[in-house]
């Protein structure tokens, strides 16, 4: 027997609960709900729940919205909403204020890090650079005491640190950037000229992708051949039938 307090603590979506139902039924286990009256096996008693998941469904979707939108429009603002804190940054010590500040030791890791793509302009090169200058993605202390982060920084955390417009004093919602009521860490000149490079890289890679693409064309398996990238930033690609007999998987390194 499967007991709860309501239906709808239990489930809010009917495609659920007729999925729960059926599997209850094959294993001829009887369901309860404490302080709602209502009898499954008339038509009457599944109309009657089926009314219940209804309102509670649609509550759910309400609410979810009115999240959605409070999320867009405090964005919008320019203010933190939350989740894990960019690499420079904390949060301000007054809990009401949803705005970020400045952690200035960490601050001097990413300005570095726009300085090294600025002048080498390729990630792999700013990767083997940051680990030689000992710079190490944020540090934060779980709730109970263990230690999350702290290591060498990959390609993919720095094309993403790259890529993210909190550092000039924005905020991203979705497609859209709005100005932030947080500092920025670095101007708009170095972000310019770093997003600029960092498309050409990218053309460059994709063109790459399209050739490797090419050359496995003939084989049905393989349309993806540099289109995909691993965690770290790398491309990956077909692996050869040799390869393919130990588990091997191709990458390339980008830009």
């Amino acid at each position: 027997m499967v007991v709860v307090y309501k239906i709808d603590r239990l489930t809010r979506s009917l495609a659920d609960f007729s999925k729960l139902v059926e599997r209850l039924e094959q294993a001829n286990c009887s369901f309860v709900s404490v302080t709602q009256a209502f009898n499954t096996s008339s038509s009457m008693g599944r109309l009657t729940l089926n009314v219940l998941l209804s309102f509670a469904q649609f509550e759910r979707e309400v609410t979810a919205e009115r999240i959605r939108d409070k999320i867009a429009a405090s964005k919008k603002k320019g203010l933190w909403m939350g989740g894990n804190l960019p690499l420079g940054y904390d949060r301000h010590p007054d809990s009401k204020a949803r705005t970020l500040v400045v952690k200035e030791d960490e601050a001097r890791t990413v300005r570095h890090l726009f300085d090294l793509y600025d002048e080498l302009g390729c990630l792999r090169k700013v990767e083997e650079r940051a680990t030689a200058d000992g710079l190490r993605s944020k540090r934060v202390v779980r709730a109970d005491g263990s230690v999350k982060g702290d290591c060498p920084l990959s390609r993919g955390q720095i094309y993403y640190l790259l890529r993210n417009p909190v550092y000039l004093g924005k905020i991203r919602h979705k497609d859209k950037i709005w100005g932030g009521q947080h500092p920025a860490i670095i101007d708009q000149d170095i972000w310019d000229c770093v997003q600029e490079k960092m498309r050409q890289a990218s053309n460059r890679s994709r063109a790459r992708g399209r050739s490797d693409a090419h050359q496995h064309s003939n084989d049905p398996g393989a349309w993806l051949t540099g289109l995909l990238q691993d965690e770290t930033g790398d491309r990956l690609s077909q692996p050869t039938p040799r390869a393919k007999a130990v588990g091997c998987v191709i990458m390339s390194p980008i830009d």
